[in-house]
């Protein structure tokens, strides 16, 4: 079977709560997203995952990426890769949608980028490096990442430009599916929170 990729958004933090741009800022999670991360590991564990014992593991080196992945129980096994660190957001980093607004009337990250960051070009690259590396490889990737890089990696998996990344919501601490079907490239879940419901 070919490589699938799963992703895993990072738990709650208080610029993600606050709706504030978080590139390279390293903050730690809230109290809520440590608690998401062991829910997120306690599913990962139970069947039909059954902590995915043939699954490479790659997170983010940024601390929200790589303590939900801890606290998930991967850590022993995880690789740390600068590959899949969130959007550079430069001169926006630390702002909220509404603060970018203000400054530059009809913005849309997806297609204008930002200044002084990574353009979108850059980061259709960078996403394009992540899924030529899982799909070279002989076994499925978890990766414990970002909201922006994760969706842009779904667009790219699925051959997508990076604006189709404006239209797929995701959720702190969710699961995601990208595999394949008909030989296609295709979403399998997307955006899955139901260990955090009850």
């Amino acid at each position: 079977m070919a490589p699938r990729m799963l992703l895993a958004r990072h738990g709650q933090t208080a610029w993600s709560l606050s709706g504030k741009h978080t590139g390279r800022t390293d903050i730690p999670l809230l109290d809520q997203g440590r608690r998401d991360a062991k829910l997120l590991g306690e599913r990962l564990h139970r069947a039909p995952w059954d902590g995915l014992p043939d699954t490479a593991v790659l997170t983010s080196p940024l601390l929200r990426a790589s303590e939900t992945c801890a606290l998930a129980g991967f850590a022993d096994r995880a690789e740390e890769w600068d590959g899949i660190l969130e959007w550079d957001y430069g001169a926006y980093e630390g702002l909220t949608p509404a603060e970018i607004q203000a400054i530059r009337p009809g913005w849309f990250i997806w297609r204008d980028g930002v200044p002084d960051g990574e353009s979108v070009a850059d980061l259709t690259a960078r996403a394009d490096q992540v899924v030529e590396r899982v799909r070279a490889g002989s076994g499925n990737v978890l990766i414990f990442a970002h909201g922006h890089i994760l969706r842009a990696l779904a667009a790219r998996w699925l051959g997508y430009d990076l604006t189709f990344a404006a239209r797929i919501r995701l959720a702190p601490a969710s699961l995601s599916l990208l595999g394949w079907a008909y030989d296609a490239p295709a979403v399998e879940r997307w955006n899955d929170t139901g260990h955090l419901e009850g």
